[in-house]
């Protein structure tokens, strides 16, 4: 069940949580009802446990207009009446049904409150209908500011595509909105022109012809899913496809591109086989055999809705052609492809429970580049192409954001969150034991709802390491670690300064030619037997620094 079991933790917890970002460098920042009601489990959420979504939609390209339905099935965990249902402005919820009644609701900014009516006895199973129509928020900067992207392609006709994480699924169709509770299956049901495919998450049950001369597509996901990884792709799409012989079996792979860009994709995406082949090596098998695999072009850059991959990278390498690391390694791969197709691990299968916790989505994901790269080039060109990564690193704020109110950390957690994961790869110093460990966090938390705490807590178990101050630096901190060091006579000083307290992960260093591991700790320690004209340098792999002083400072 893809409910996050710990729901009554972020309620006891959060604020103590809060408190401790806050005294770690995070700034204060005022948040509006409408921050709670989007990004916290509200009374009239925590009550019931949604089960299936059917979603029936029909877009028109002519007004930029959705009308349709959602069909809501859920568990009842306790009785109460109200349920909280997220749509929002424009698009305005026209009436909801429950066992042929039409119900009473009142609105509250993007929050429906629907006033139900039968008794909603604990175990039980129910569900209601919500009918909404409108014109959804325009994509102003998609994927980062998202909504829906009315677009045509080159030979006038429309060119369609849904993008919504941060901001939230309900900007386009009503449900439960928030990351805790995701559906264990859904039917998305879409009726567009009759020129006009649409793609959506899942497999292709059927396309029905309507009297209208529309027709409607019908997809099924039969494995849980996260809202924002909803998405509808309609455009004037032509598919090819293979199969990849994966850990799990035979994984049917599609990819659907427009007309014109049909010989491009069959070159650029032979690279999606070469994917899976890496990260089913790291992470261990796709997440998702019973629903395919498919890549699907789209009007923007690319996103990782699941099973449904979208991409816009104009069949390049690197990032719009552009190597992010500046080190010539990131023009050996597509971006889009592979790090959008990492999510399906990372963020798809194992979800946080809050956008506070984006880390665990984006910084296991940016740090899976480089392990393609290492799959096919080796480690050292894994290793310069993350630490390339560094000069976009900002330290600006915290990793983790604020929890219960929508809002994420600093963009941080992609290149900082992937070298924090590259030096924690050196200090558990076993590459076979690092390889199990992410194969394990995939095992362990396979499609389930995480918080950051598990994910601490397991990586501390597996590796037996006391890693609280190591979390605390890096996720809940702006500073890069110092590692002072003097020589005196024969010894070599040392200590961990601009840090957390109690900050003392060991570090690997060079003196001279020589390889030395240090355990400093944010008091003094020694090294005998150094001679004071060695040089020492610091192995850069750990992302930290290092300050070579004259004399001993208190």
């Amino acid at each position: 069940m893809r409910f996050f079991c710990f729901c009554l933790f972020v309620f006891f917890f959060s604020a103590k949580e809060t408190q401790a970002q806050q005294l770690l460098g995070q700034k204060e920042v005022s948040f509006s009802r409408q921050d709670s009601l989007r990004g916290s489990i509200t009374k009239e959420r925590v009550w019931w446990d949604v089960k299936q979504y059917r979603l029936d939609i029909k877009i028109n390209p002519l007004d930029s207009t959705i009308t349709g339905s959602n069909t809501i099935k859920y568990k009842v965990l306790q009785e109460y009446n109200v349920m909280q249902i997220d749509l929002q402005n424009p698009l305005v919820i026209d009436k909801v049904i429950q066992d042929n009644i039409e119900l009473n609701f009142n609105k509250d900014g993007n929050a429906y409150f629907i006033h139900l009516q039968s008794n909603q006895k604990k175990g039980t199973s129910k569900e209601i209908t919500v009918f909404y129509h409108g014109k959804p928020k325009v994509a102003v900067n998609p994927p980062w500011d998202g909504g829906i992207s009315w677009n045509k392609d080159k030979n006038g006709k429309p060119f369609i595509a849904s993008s919504c994480q941060g901001i939230g699924a309900s900007i386009w169709w009503p449900n439960k909105d928030h990351l805790y509770d995701e559906v264990e299956k859904m039917y998305i049901n879409v009726t567009v022109p009759g020129d006009l495919t649409d793609v959506s998450n899942g497999r292709l049950l059927r396309i029905k012809k309507q009297k209208d001369g529309t027709k409607t597509y019908e997809w099924y996901v039969s494995n849980p899913i996260n809202n924002y990884s909803v998405n509808i792709n309609i455009g004037d799409y032509v598919s090819f496809a293979e199969k990849f012989k994966g850990e799990k079996g035979i994984l049917d792979c599609t990819y659907y591109v427009l007309r014109d860009n049909l010989a491009k994709a069959k070159k650029q995406f032979k690279e999606v086989p070469k994917m899976l082949k890496a990260f089913e090596y790291w992470f261990g098998p796709y997440p998702f055999y019973e629903d395919g695999y498919k890549l699907v072009e789209v009007p923007y850059l690319g996103m990782e809705h699941q099973s449904s991959v979208t991409y816009g990278n104009g069949f390049k390498n690197g990032y719009l052609g552009n190597d992010l690391s500046g080190t010539g390694w990131g023009l050996k791969f597509d971006f889009i492809i592979i790090h959008e197709s990492g999510h399906e691990w990372f963020g798809n299968s194992i979800t946080d429970a809050d956008i506070a916790d984006m880390w665990i989505h984006e910084s296991f994901t940016n740090y899976s580049e480089s392990l393609f790269l290492e799959y096919y080039y080796g480690k050292k060109a894994a290793s310069t192409y993350i630490r390339g990564l560094r000069k976009n690193i900002m330290n600006d704020k915290p990793i983790i954001g604020i929890y219960n109110v929508n809002q994420e950390g600093s963009t941080d957690m992609y290149y900082k969150g992937a070298n924090m994961l590259h030096t924690l790869r050196q200090i558990v110093n076993d590459d076979q034991k690092w390889r199990a460990l992410l194969r394990g966090l995939n095992s362990t938390f396979y499609h389930q709802i995480v918080n950051t705490q598990q994910i601490e807590n397991y990586i501390s178990e597996q590796t037996n390491l006391d890693l609280i101050s190591f979390f605390n630096q890096y996720l809940r901190d702006t500073r890069i670690p110092i590692l002072e060091y003097y020589f005196e006579k024969e010894q070599l000083f040392f200590r961990w300064t601009n840090c957390v307290t109690d900050f003392n992960i060991p570090v690997k260093i060079m003196v001279n030619d020589t390889e030395k591991w240090l355990y400093p700790q944010t008091n003094w320690k020694y090294e005998t037997n150094i001679d004071k004209n060695s040089k020492v340098t610091i192995n850069p792999d750990f992302y930290v620094k290092g300050i070579h002083i004259k004399n001993k400072i208190d």
